[in-house]
């Protein structure tokens, strides 16, 4: 934890030797924010012309003479109203709202020497040298707090470490990562599409071969809830205004919400699943014997996401969780949370996730119910955790409005990490709600609610899905398994057979009859990613076997197609 809060010193450092260099060579340029970030930093500039390629390098040169000149870094504090008139007179706009937002009335400035001056509260390193390897990255449109109302700048990004080996390992990973864009190779597959104009941004449209892929990751997810005990529910898109505010989305979370009238009446598009499944556990009474309760669904949501961050299928407004709640006793809460912590770790192993991390985020300074309740919810997570034996790290404040949680993120083939599962914990909402179940004297008790999901949103875990794997899905999920390639006219009946074959046996096969060249039809499979390819010929005709070549361009030789099937079967059943 010690070297990720130096990286961010070292980084955020960055971005005001970056502010620095831009005011040097675009001196009229108005100056904002400049954070520092998992993956780097960046700073937001108000400047008339935009940045270009060639304006990214003159400003690494510039940060270099600064980074050059050892320059140390000072933190000054100063009245309100003289911070106020510092900025004014340098035109600084930008700073006197952020001073204005400020409750206190002294304001934390860091002096890089007597060259430059930011309102910022730290930490950073104590001189510019420290700055050993940096680099620019990208130029991107931002608007001025995030608010779509305000003025458009331009961010700048950059990375930063603290040797150029890491350097040169972090770069190679954005290239590669380049090359593995899910968007990218969702053209190339025809997966999925975002008609912004048309239909609008954030909505995804799934392609026949996304469908696929999606059907698959479904199927998958309701028959491993269905083997440990979980019962499907399905619950409407739309809810009464008046549902929201009993469960509190209305007061912490309606900015993100979709809101209308029907009959003179709130509605409101369900942001969550969560409500929907207390109205069916509360439609009759429950008894201890019946606890716990597992209702799991498929449930679509929509959320309000701003345009800026909407990002392929990783941010969407509109998005599909394999969402559970769990109804249960208090004493049953330790279980529960091994047994949805074994889920997610079964779950990451069949998709091919090996490397997890854990967080367990802790009660935001915006939260409802009482702090006794967030306590024990809070100990009923971490005993679970300290349980198992597992290492997880502490997210301060992090926690939903309603309780504390527990998060899983994976980290992909190029190391990068992703939020999949997530278990919260929460006493909150069944008292909202007035959840009871009849304990063993024959009163009324209070229960406890887990909202969990292991995959999370089906979009975002498809997006890591296409990155991890480069769109070289492994058999059991690759939209189409088999590519079948008659040469001639002549091998199309047993084509045709072979296929009926593969099809009956749940292969998800495709014809290329088309009358182009072999060579070409054998290369698009490939370039198609379709696992598996099967050339026909005179041979195989008469021999009724099958030629078998891999999607990477290795030859399997010819096998009858019983064979072939057996093949297949296995790989699928393996998973690998």
């Amino acid at each position: 934890m010690e070297y990720n809060r130096d990286i961010d010193k070292l980084r955020h450092t960055c971005a005001h030797v970056m502010a620095q260099a831009v005011q040097e060579l675009w001196p009229q340029t108005k100056v904002t924010i400049g954070p520092a970030i998992d993956t780097g930093f960046y700073y937001d500039f108000d400047k008339k012309e935009p940045f270009t390629d060639e304006d990214l390098r003159k400003i690494e040169k510039a940060m270099a003479r600064i980074i050059q000149r050892n320059v140390p870094l000072t933190r000054v504090s100063m009245p309100r109203e003289e911070a106020k008139k510092f900025f004014a007179a340098a035109n600084e706009t930008y700073k006197l709202e952020l001073i204005d937002g400020i409750a206190d009335q002294e304001v934390s400035i860091y002096k890089t020497g007597d060259e430059f001056s930011d309102l910022c509260k730290g930490p950073h390193v104590a001189s510019t040298g420290m700055i050993k390897a940096f680099k620019l990255l990208s130029v991107a449109g931002a608007y001025w707090r995030g608010d779509e109302k305000k003025p458009m700048l331009q961010r700048i990004y950059g990375t930063a470490f603290f040797t150029q080996k890491e350097l040169d390992e972090y770069l190679k990973m954005v290239e590669e990562a380049s090359k593995r864009d899910h968007r990218k190779i969702a053209t190339q597959l025809d997966l999925f599409h975002i008609y912004h104009d048309t239909a609008g941004a954030g909505l995804i449209f799934y392609h026949p071969n996304g469908a696929m892929l999606r059907k698959v990751i479904e199927d998958y997810a309701k028959t491993q809830h269905l083997k440990r005990g979980y019962q499907l529910v399905m619950t409407p898109n739309i809810l009464k205004g008046k549902l929201w505010e009993v469960s509190g989305h209305a007061e912490n979370y309606r900015e993100n919400m979709y809101y209308f009238k029907v009959d003179d009446e709130d509605y409101a598009v369900k942001p969550m699943n969560c409500p929907g499944h207390i109205l069916i556990y509360k439609s009759q009474t429950r008894s201890y014997r019946d606890l716990p309760i597992r209702y799991f669904e498929l449930g679509t949501v929509y959320r309000q996401e701003k345009a800026g961050v909407l990002h392929g299928l990783l941010r969407v407004r509109g998005f599909t969780q394999d969402d559970a709640h769990i109804f249960l006793r208090p004493d049953q809460i330790k279980n529960e949370v091994i047994d949805v912590i074994n889920f997610v770790f079964d779950t990451m192993n069949d998709f091919g996730f090996h490397d997890l991390h854990i967080e367990l985020s802790t009660r935001p300074e915006k939260f409802m119910g009482s702090i006794a309740n967030w306590d024990k919810a809070t100990a009923a997570l971490k005993d679970a955790l300290d349980t198992k034996g597992l290492k997880y790290d502490i997210n301060e404040g992090d926690g939903a409005f309603y309780g504390p949680k527990i998060d899983i993120k994976l980290k992909d083939a190029i190391g990068r990490q992703w939020q999949c599962g997530t278990i919260q914990c929460d006493f909150f909402l069944p008292e909202r709600f007035e959840l009871n179940y009849v304990d063993e004297t024959g009163a009324q008790a209070p229960l406890v609610m887990l909202h969990r999901a292991i995959l999370g949103s089906l979009e975002r875990f498809i997006g890591t899905l296409i990155e991890h794997y480069a769109g070289n899905f492994p058999l059991w999920l690759a939209p189409n398994q088999v590519a079948v390639i008659p040469i001639k006219n002549e091998h199309q009946n047993f084509a045709m057979q072979i296929k009926k074959v593969l099809q009956q046996a749940d292969i998800r096969v495709v014809v290329d009859d088309r009358n182009e060249s072999l060579s070409k039809r054998i290369r698009e499979a490939s370039v198609k990613k379709i696992p598996y390819q099967i050339v026909i010929g005179d041979k195989e005709v008469q021999s009724s076997q099958v030629a078998v070549r891999l999607q990477n361009g290795s030859d399997l030789g010819a096998m009858s197609p019983d064979a072939l099937l057996g093949l297949l079967k296995q790989q699928i059943i393996d998973k690998k």
